[in-house]
């Protein structure tokens, strides 16, 4: 894809709904994620046509434009044209009201989770390879555990989960749009060493009270839910407190008052209440693990790239950072996307090999390479497996046998890293050399199987003389797939 995407992000801003139609914009790994004034102004079919927009998702007022590798030079693109600094109209206005029902809250839950935690990702992903790092100097006897080399790397690498509900509180008031400097002091409270030596005696039996309230005992180091929770509620406690104080005293009462609502609740109420959802949606996770075994490891890589596809494979990253921070390792979701990430790398590699189309050629060959080098996986599902359909199953076919194979060696990652070639250490165990054999092993079996699979099955090739949505960018718009005949292309 070009460097110059100003003619891209100019497209897909205008079928947005044009600059004024966007509130705010974040971007994660491959996705640039548009929150808007006006949904009803999205159209798909035209940005589904732009040049250089490998898919897009909708979710209420979300609306995720699918890039790829490039999407920070698109992000930046975007971000030239629009104010998204200011106060828009959304903003100050009150709340549109929309009926509550069991899809539309689970639809913004999942939209709450997925928005805050996306742009934690990368901090998450580096903190845990350094500890790897350190785990393997210690593995090959370059360090003692007592050296402060060691202790350095382990603090190096912790630091992003022990202050994860700092990182939480930041990300989750931009997307609910509360006060960042509040919500990160109320998410601060919870990290303080005399908060945390007052819960650990009151852990040892001593009872601890505020007003009178009994506190429950709780560690709120590595967590999500508890934070995310108390973030929302913030937002509202923040809107009426605005509206009570007058003009004159707001610049100390009002921050005052919000302090001394909000810390209170989320001690005594939201904090206790969000360790208690995240810990009975681990334990039912890994309940289904315990008493399927290696099926649950085999049916979560076959449904893994339906989940990035819809976006909800980023609802497991709370229970993985807490499994990996209380255990050490994850053996259940991770080693289930060995087989996913890889097997689509496989089954692009197919396409490419196969095809008489040069710019599906290049594509499908870019898009294998992110998904086995990286474990990026949506330039293979939106560029190539999508649009081919067969070869997307066998991704998923592969996802599965080879996710069964892991979950029967007991493969556990040390690291939420997407699998992939690159990161195939996160899955050894020091006590055991074997298991990177598995793991190579595993993910050449991926990339075999699939690419096989993917001929076997055979595809309907895209004529030649159609263009391709991930390369050059352009300034007209693009023909659609599905106005073009295609020709079978068969093992």
């Amino acid at each position: 894809m070009s460097k110059d995407f100003s003619a891209v992000s100019r497209s897909v801003i205008a079928h947005l709904g044009g600059a004024a139609n966007v509130v705010a914009l974040t971007h994660c790994m491959t996705r640039l994620r548009f929150v808007l004034q006006d949904e009803t102004k999205i159209d798909a079919n035209a940005l589904k046509a732009i040049k250089g927009v490998m898919g897009v998702v909708h979710n209420g007022d979300q609306c995720q434009v699918i890039i790829g590798n490039n999407v920070a030079d698109a992000y930046k693109a975007c971000m030239a044209l629009i104010n998204v600094n200011g106060t828009s109209e959304k903003e100050t206005a009150a709340p549109a009201k929309v009926k509550l029902t069991p899809k539309v809250i689970g639809a913004k839950m999942l939209d709450a989770l997925v928005g805050t935690m996306s742009p934690l990702i990368p901090a998450i992903i580096g903190g845990s390879m350094v500890k790897l790092a350190s785990m393997l100097l210690l593995m090959f006897n370059i360090y003692e555990a007592d050296d402060s080399t060691i202790i350095l790397l382990n603090t190096i690498g912790d630091g992003a989960f022990f202050f994860l509900p700092i990182m939480v509180a930041a990300s989750a008031s931009i997307k609910f749009k509360t006060n960042m400097s509040l919500a990160i002091g109320i998410a601060g409270v919870l990290l303080h060493p005399n908060f945390i030596d007052l819960m650990a005696q009151a852990a040892d039996g001593r009872h601890v009270d505020l007003f009178g309230i009994p506190v429950t005992s709780v560690r709120y180091t590595y967590t999500v839910i508890p934070v995310l929770i108390m973030t929302w509620i913030l937002s509202y406690i923040e809107r009426w407190v605005d509206s009570i104080t007058p003009p004159v005293t707001k610049n100390f009462l009002k921050p005052m008052l919000i302090v001394l609502i909000a810390a209170p609740i989320g001690i005594v109420l939201v904090g206790p209440m969000g360790i208690w959802i995240g810990t009975a949606i681990s334990a039912l996770v890994y309940t289904i693990h315990g008493t399927l075994g290696w099926l649950a490891v085999a049916i979560m890589g076959a449904l893994w790239p339906l989940l990035v596809l819809t976006g909800m494979h980023r609802v497991f990253t709370p229970t993985i950072i807490q499994t990996i921070a209380e255990t050490g390792t994850e053996a259940m979701v991770m080693p289930s996307e060995i087989g996913a990430n890889i097997g689509m790398g496989g089954a692009c590699l197919a396409v490419a090999w196969k095809t008489r189309n040069i710019a599906l050629k290049q594509t499908a060959t870019a898009a294998g390479a992110s998904a086995l080098m990286a474990g990026i996986s949506e330039p293979a599902l939106y560029g190539v497996l999508v649009r081919l359909k067969r070869p997307l199953i066998a991704a998923l076919i592969t996802g599965f046998i080879v996710g069964g194979l892991a979950g029967m060696a007991g493969i556990a990652s040390h690291s939420m890293a997407a699998p992939s070639l690159f990161t195939s250490v996160q899955f050894i165990d020091v006590n055991d050399p074997m298991s990177l054999v598995w793991v190579l092993g595993l993910m050449a079996l991926s990339v075999v199987l699939s690419f096989v699979l993917t001929l076997a099955l055979g595809f309907d090739d895209i004529p030649e003389d159609e263009e391709d949505p991930m390369s050059e960018p352009k300034t007209e718009t693009a023909k659609s797939a599905s106005d073009v005949p295609e020709k079978p292309v068969t093992a």
